[in-house]
């Protein structure tokens, strides 16, 4: 024992850890105790030390990286300014954040912005505020949101709550929860003290109460207590599959159901074809997909749709037209110039997919859109326009790099969800507007409604002071249309 901790060999002996050479030798790292707590960071240090990092039990000049779960930067810096040992120029101080990313990797990765833990306390919560506050809109379609999020540790939490919510059929509080984490997304940098929240749009009570509980403990407590909830995970596992939402989950889980063991095992419950083929390839289609398994799948559609139309158009649509590396399945809009030729389309996409031998399932549903009944006045969750959702068998010999399969599966191929939609023509630029997807595109929807007097959906934009539908041939004319600046997709990630 040495200063009242254990040297790395005894360490490694009691906590059963095995002893890792030393692999970067020009990074050393401290771990941060207060509010980590001395078990967390004896394990933490452990698992550093296990994959060759070097995990300092001083805090002193020898150190390159100081790590901690402290949220409360000004607190943080007061006490390392106190450290008289640290060259704090010459030091990085890192969220909990950077070295969990460190360890997923098995390196030292690099330092980003959003690993920084800033050296700012302001003087005032209005001039820390009108920083983040200058060009924040209520609305989506008015901010620019790309991958990279600031603000995890709070959108995170928002989530897990939101989704709860949606569990219980609470909309209201769903959707609070929702567009609050869609505007922090959108933020330049990571929201650190209370003075910062209180003007930013979208933030109720429950929302800013939550996050000065993050901001305090690192945590929210409330989060916690859901992620351990029993009915929280039985509903999660249970809308995990193909086919089934909260509404099913629940009837489940009120028969005392906990498991798919125990769903498979009912006799009593009936699958529709949808559920029986979300249990079937269960294993397939609850892991990503990749963006490079999206560009092969996009392949094969464009292959099947000219096969049948030489001037068949084909869009990538949903999150990987967002610049996502990963998604849960793949969106493609499908059409041709050709007005009416449209509705026969996917059935004869269909058929070249079924030949090909790669259609596991298909659920084809025909056009019922009708340009008398525009403008839809209430918000739907599907358009009306001809759809199906598919499961594909995608061979990895088609996929550059290879399948994102998983670890010991030989097969050679893996099972993909993916959904196509084909509207007229005249009708693309809406349509692909709005399976963009994302927050943006509802909250584009909002802003139509509210500050300009439109309508807008995937089918149309109508002006009710004009009493007319406004055509568009790209979606830079829809936002030309409601006075908006162009946003490109990859700035939609809202």
């Amino acid at each position: 024992i040495n200063n009242g901790g254990f040297t790395s060999v005894k360490r490694s002996f009691l906590f059963g850890w095995k002893l890792s050479e030393v692999k970067f030798e020009d990074v050393r790292v401290y771990l941060v105790e207060r509010k980590m707590g001395r078990s967390r960071r004896s394990f933490l240090t452990q698992l550093g030390t296990s994959k060759g990092f070097i995990v300092e039990d001083v805090l002193s000049d020898k150190v390159t990286h100081v790590v901690s779960e402290n949220s409360q930067a000004a607190s943080l810096w007061k006490w390392l300014k106190e450290c008289a040992s640290m060259d704090l120029p010459n030091v990085h101080v890192l969220d909990i954040s950077w070295f969990t990313d460190s360890m997923r990797e098995g390196r030292p990765v690099a330092v980003e912005t959003r690993h920084l833990i800033q050296d700012t306390e302001p003087t005032s919560a209005e001039g820390s505020t009108h920083t983040l506050m200058a060009t924040v809109s209520q609305y989506a379609c008015q901010r620019r949101t790309t991958t990279e999020n600031n603000n995890k540790i709070f959108t995170d939490a928002f989530e897990v709550l939101a989704e709860s919510y949606e569990f219980n059929e609470i909309e209201g509080r769903c959707l609070a929860f929702r567009r609050a984490a869609s505007m922090l997304k959108s933020l330049p940098r990571a929201v650190r003290c209370l003075g910062e929240m209180q003007d930013l749009p979208c933030l109720g009570e429950h929302t800013k109460a939550v996050m000065e509980e993050i901001l305090q403990c690192g945590c929210s407590f409330e989060v916690k207590k859901l992620l351990s909830d029993e009915r929280y995970q039985t509903f999660k596992l249970f809308t995990s599959v193909f086919g089934v939402g909260p509404k099913t989950a629940d009837k489940w889980h009120r028969r005392g159901l906990r498991s798919f063991s125990d769903i498979l095992a009912d006799r009593s419950i009936h699958l529709n074809r949808m559920q029986q083929s979300g249990f079937l390839h269960y294993g397939d289609i609850s892991r990503a997909v990749s963006k490079a398994e999206a560009r092969s799948l996009r392949n094969i559609i464009d292959g099947a749709a000219r096969a049948i139309t030489p001037a068949a158009i084909l869009a990538l649509t949903g999150g990987f037209s967002r610049g996502k590396e990963f998604g849960h399945d793949v969106d493609f809009i499908v059409t041709t110039p050709e007005l009416g030729r449209e509705e026969s389309l996917l059935p004869e996409v269909i058929d070249g997919l079924k030949k090909q031998g790669i259609l596991l399932y298909c659920d084809y549903h025909a056009s019922t859109f009708d340009v008398a009944k525009l403008p839809i006045r209430r918000f739907e969750a599907m358009d009306h326009f001809a759809k199906c959702f598919l499961i594909l068998r995608l061979e990895g010999s088609r996929v550059e790099g290879g399948l994102n399969s998983a670890e010991g599966d030989g097969r050679g191929w893996r099972a993909v969800r993916v959904d196509l939609v084909s509207p007229p023509m005249d009708h693309y630029a809406f349509a692909l507007l709005g399976w963009t997807g994302s927050r943006f595109e509802r909250d584009l929807r909002r802003f139509a409604g509210a500050k300009r007097g439109m309508l807008l959906d995937n089918h149309a934009l109508y002006d009710k002071t004009k009493n007319e539908f406004l055509a568009a041939e790209t979606e830079k004319d829809i936002f030309a249309h409601l006075g908006l600046e162009y946003i490109e997709p990859w700035q939609r990630n809202a």
